[in-house]
């Protein structure tokens, strides 16, 4: 066996090789602009087959360098612990909290699910951890996280089990989300509730859809190059500043001897650091002004997704996909299972909950895209159902707010709970 080892840079240089792969191929290939797939999921699985292809026919085996795999992760993770903004949960309604209910019973399924599997045929209880919730709700970019804890925890390829099972699960959510809500459509709603305009916004709902749901409907800057790269030199400074600290309070959780991963520190600091400065006002030209605009979230946000490729396109690249052969059958199983758990949680659970109405129709659409897959997905699979029937509002506000906030939030938590008590 010939063992090339390469440093963090070759790696590092190699992730954004594969990222501009995936941005040609995203853009030319009709399949994944149809199922949402990232860029450095799609370019990365190229180079990944490569290793693969060296490693069978070649007995070469490629190693990388994870040192900034790990920074990237951390910045990431930071940027959402920015976004949890808990007005939000407070200004969100009825629905909102509905929502967020059922994130927690289906994440909480997510783990049971597995597991079970995992017991009945013999094989290591992790493997149904990192083909659960990790990989389901939390997508790549958790999948990626919790692979060095499920490594130390005694799981040999952990990483490329979860991001296998995260590549799985993007498919299939867009796959199953329109065609779910369209049945749901079809045979549970009738004309008059099709035909119901949906005029009975909550004025709370608006205000999160111009001010928090997405970049894009914040207040539009007009600022020089310089004043631009101040913003983003600001919002980069908060998240390195944040990431410091969160590496000490990460210490200190260790210390508790409870299993955390290596980025809680620093998206439980982010989101304690955004909440408490949206107490603060202070005092400009003799007006009182909020502290929390002092936190540019647009920038931070831009600055989170542009780490969060680069650690994918570093971590799709790294994938030892030989590992996986010895667990095709129980892997397989086990995200068939998580699929139908997923599509009837949907439709016997989440739909009559949500108000057995089309708005609850269209958010089952979305949550088979974002607890399989990601937040794009969900997008994406409620568009096409509008598109089909008529638009509808409280949907695109509800949905976002929890893929961008909530998610990875409670997710990392249960997470926590269940290896723990594993």
């Amino acid at each position: 066996m010939i063992s090339i080892e390469l440093d963090m840079i070759q790696t590092a240089g190699i992730g954004a090789l594969a990222l501009l792969v995936g941005m040609v191929l995203t853009r030319r290939v009709g399949f994944l602009q149809r199922f949402c797939v990232p860029s450095p999921v799609s370019g990365g699985i190229i180079f990944s087959l490569i290793t693969l292809l060296l490693y069978c026919c070649f007995d070469v085996e490629v190693t990388f360098d994870e040192t900034l795999e790990n920074v990237f992760m951390l910045a990431f993770f930071t940027s959402v612990g920015f976004q949890s903004d808990l007005k939000v949960l407070k200004q969100g309604g009825r629905l909102l909290v509905i929502m967020l209910s059922l994130l927690v019973v289906m994440i909480v399924l997510q783990n049971l699910v597995p597991m079970g599997i995992t017991r009945l045929m013999g094989v290591d209880p992790l493997i149904g951890m990192a083909s659960g919730s990790i990989s389901m709700t939390g997508g790549h970019g958790t999948a990626g996280g919790f692979a060095n804890v499920l490594e130390c925890m005694g799981l040999h390829g952990a990483g490329t089990i979860g991001m296998a099972a995260a590549t799985f699960g993007l498919i299939a959510g867009s796959m199953v989300g329109g065609p779910l809500a369209n049945r749901i459509v079809r045979k549970k709603l009738t004309d008059e509730q099709m035909q119901q305009q949906n005029e009975d916004i909550d004025p709370a709902m608006a205000g999160i859809e111009s001010d928090e749901a997405s970049p894009t409907g914040r207040t539009k800057r007009v600022s020089t190059n310089e004043l631009e790269f101040q913003q983003y030199a600001k919002a980069s400074y908060f998240i390195i500043l944040v990431m410091g600290g969160g590496t000490l309070l990460s210490w200190l959780l260790a210390k508790t001897g409870i299993t955390f991963p290596t980025y809680f520190g620093a998206l439980i600091l982010a989101a304690i650091v955004r909440n408490t400065i949206g107490l603060i006002s202070y005092k400009e030209d003799g007006k009182w002004e909020k502290a929390e605009k002092l936190l540019d979230m647009e920038r931070i946000i831009s600055v989170g997704n542009i780490c969060l490729s680069l650690f994918l396109g570093m971590a799709m690249i790294s994938l030892k996909l030989w590992e996986l052969q010895s667990l095709a059958l129980p892997l397989i199983i086990i995200l068939v299972c998580q699929v139908l758990l997923m599509i009837l949680f949907a439709y016997f659970v989440a739909f009559p909950i949500l108000g057995h109405d089309y708005d609850a129709a269209v958010l089952c659409a979305g949550m088979c895209g974002f607890g399989l897959g990601a937040t794009p997905n969900a997008m994406a699979n409620m568009s096409a159902v509008c598109y089909k029937y008529r638009y509808t509002v409280k949907p695109f506000l509800i949905v976002p707010i929890i893929g961008a906030m909530f998610a990875d939030l409670i997710n990392t938590g249960i997470i926590t709970l269940f290896l723990n008590i594993l």
